[in-house]
């Protein structure tokens, strides 16, 4: 209703000062009040294009300057280097046309603008210049497309040779489930219709398939540093995305199929955290911090950095707190962690185990009484 009401008062607001407009245009009976514009307006709004061109040029060198440090920071996967020279080309070109386009744009709209007596001298066509500005376009673009192509199929390289640790990602609303494939490397087989809360069987693995036993299922990502992982994932109810942005990784999640994507960590957790670019951005979140803390605000505790897996989706109302720690370490501590883990077929025996002990304490209390 506030929202209503506020929108309501801004209209009205915007008709006064119209209305406001008009009288004062009529109380200038002197003014003139032809609507074809004169030399004087014609010089005018060519002085404006000018200021309009300062003004956005200005613009784009202050948020260079002010929000470049908000960029990320250096690409932690083997692919990163190649996906953000990409990116960095096609921003430069992008950058430096517009830069030329507004200025010759602005220009010509000072220099040739109306003037009485002035007649228009222009060309019904000319080949040359349509030849030249057409031609360069297609090769760049057409070099960028290759490019693009290229990396592209570097970049979707998913294949076994590499001897891969395999994960899936399994994505449902509001959070994330990992799950390694074990000593076998093979995930076993799993349909959403085959979930059973009440045997802890949240991803709905084929109990009934061998490879499916020594399947790991966590809340945490771990990698290791230098080895590849192929990622295989699936959604449990609407649209995900798998956004590693560190790694310049993502790719949809979408119901019943499952996608994939694979990269290869190059820098662990700690070695990031050691990455100028990070420490920075470090120091000054945790100074706004402080400051909430000595405020007495939430959100104010010590933050450290992690690299993290986020929903790149609008997929519901807590879309925005759907996230998943992620560990890069090296192989012995991600060995070391992974040994600790328990598989599916020991929480499953486990369950088992706990609901026949929970019916026997059962029968014994019913008999006591």
């Amino acid at each position: 209703m506030t929202t209503l009401l506020t929108l309501v008062v801004l209209a009205l607001v915007a008709i006064a000062i119209w209305q406001m407009t008009k009288i004062f245009e009529l109380s200038q009976l002197k003014a003139e009040n032809s609507q074809i514009a004169n030399d004087s307006d014609n010089k005018t709004n060519g002085y404006l294009l000018f200021a309009f061109l300062i003004f956005i040029y200005g613009i784009t060198i202050f948020s260079f300057w002010n929000y470049g440090k908000y960029l990320l920071p250096e690409a932690a996967s083997e692919h990163g280097g190649d996906y953000d020279s990409l990116m960095l080309v096609s921003m430069v070109i992008i950058f430096i046309v517009q830069t030329l386009t507004q200025a010759l744009l602005h220009y010509f709209g000072y220099k040739y603008r109306g003037v009485k007596g002035r007649k228009a001298l222009f060309f019904a066509d000319n080949d040359r210049l349509e030849f030249i500005w057409t031609i360069i376009p297609v090769i760049v673009l057409a070099g960028l497309i290759l490019w693009g192509l290229y990396t592209w199929t570097n970049i979707m390289d998913i294949n076994d040779e590499d001897d891969p640790i395999v994960v899936e990602l399994y994505a449902q609303q509001f959070s994330w489930t990992a799950r390694y494939a074990g000593d076998d490397n093979v995930l076993g087989k799993a349909n959403v219709r085959m979930i059973d809360i009440n045997k802890a069987n949240v991803l709905g693995l084929d109990e009934s398939d061998t490879y499916a036993a020594d399947d790991i299922i966590v809340k945490e990502l771990h990698l290791p540093v230098g080895r590849k992982v192929n990622f295989k994932m699936r959604s449990q109810d609407v649209l995900h995305s798998a956004y590693m942005p560190h790694f310049r990784a993502q790719m949809n999640c979408v119901p019943g199929m499952i996608t994939e994507f694979s990269f290869t960590p190059i820098y662990t957790t700690e070695e990031m955290r050691q990455n100028p670019d990070v420490a920075a951005k470090v120091k000054r979140t945790n100074e706004i911090r402080a400051e909430r803390a000595a405020r007495g605000e939430d959100n104010s505790d010590p933050w450290e950095f992690d690299y993290v897996l986020l929903c790149n989706k609008i997929c519901g109302k807590s879309h925005y707190n759907m996230q998943m720690k992620i560990i890069v370490e090296t192989q012995e501590e991600y060995d070391a962690w992974i040994a600790e883990q328990k598989t599916f077929g020991q929480n499953m025996g486990q369950a088992d185990a706990g609901s026949t002990e929970d019916f026997g304490k059962l029968e014994t209390a019913t008999a006591s009484h």
